[in-house]
């Protein structure tokens, strides 16, 4: 519990540190607000539903993540402002890394649902819906993102991001597959041991 506690006091002062003077208030409301959502959601879930504590951390960065990117912008991100200019890339790709997290970290919330509530019968099929459930995640946001642009014309372009990448939809799907796939390979042991410890 003091663990969790933790994570949600983590949570909150990352959350207003990052509404301190953002680049632009709507952009930064529009990038926080999926960490909103995810929250209130866990939160009315919990009694239901509780997650490890190895979850809720991952979430916990892929909501630091998101603020980071309110709070700059994707396209401004000062870190990735240096990365650009060290390793001579064409654009800002802090957003490739909130589409890979966008991919790794939903993984990890299905794959303990679908353990701890024997969800996929069949295992031979188990990894793969994971990452098709990521990509369609995926897919959904980058409808959000579009529509969003459309609706409010050049004040959702910092929101789309592209920073003039015609296959940037296409990208970030990508990333958020790699994402997921990353999350099977490289966690999957790791959280088999956090569940297993939640049972004892």
């Amino acid at each position: 519990m003091r663990q969790l506690s933790l994570i949600i006091a983590l949570f909150f002062i990352s959350l207003v540190l990052s509404a301190i003077h953002p680049k632009e208030y709507f952009t930064w409301f529009l990038e926080v607000v999926p960490a909103l959502i995810g929250f209130t959601v866990l939160a009315f879930t919990y009694k239901r539903f509780t997650f490890s504590n190895f979850t809720y951390f991952f979430i916990l960065v892929h909501s630091i993540i998101l603020f980071v990117g309110g709070h700059y912008t994707y396209a401004e991100v000062p870190l990735f402002d240096w990365i650009k200019e060290v390793f001579h890339q064409s654009r800002n790709n802090y957003d490739k890394l909130g589409h890979f997290a966008q991919g790794f970290v939903p993984a990890l919330i299905i794959r303990e649902l679908f353990i701890r509530k024997s969800v996929v019968a069949n295992q031979s099929f188990f990894n793969f819906i994971i990452v098709a459930i990521c990509l369609a995640i995926s897919a959904a946001y980058e409808w959000i993102e579009w529509w969003v642009s459309l609706s409010t014309g050049s004040g959702g372009d910092a929101f789309l991001g592209t920073q003039g990448d015609i296959w940037d939809s296409q990208s970030d799907m990508l990333f958020a597959a790699i994402g997921a796939t990353c999350m099977i390979v490289f966690l999957s042991k790791i959280q088999d041991t956090a569940l297993a410890k939640m049972t004892h």
